[in-house]
């Protein structure tokens, strides 16, 4: 069964981050899929396969849609 996930889900990744978080954003989709650490911010990018296959669940799905994959948007002045 494929989990279905969209740009802004809040994921759980098998693995914890050097950080200490296992809690990532979803910041772009496609054929690749970039991932921002929740506690530390880093960007992380992967093919989808090996995204769904280190993905384990979504927490939670997006209420606002995010305008794109620049790290700055959360500071825009």
């Amino acid at each position: 069964m494929e989990q279905q996930f969209e740009l802004g889900d809040l994921v759980q990744m098998r693995k914890v981050h050097p950080c200490g978080s296992d809690q990532w954003t979803i910041i772009r989709v496609g054929a690749d899929i970039k991932i921002r650490c929740s506690k530390c911010g880093r960007i992380v990018m992967m093919d989808r396969f090996v995204f769904v296959k280190r993905m384990k669940k979504v927490l939670a799905h997006s209420d606002v849609p995010i305008r794109g994959t620049n790290e700055m948007d959360e500071t825009d002045d």
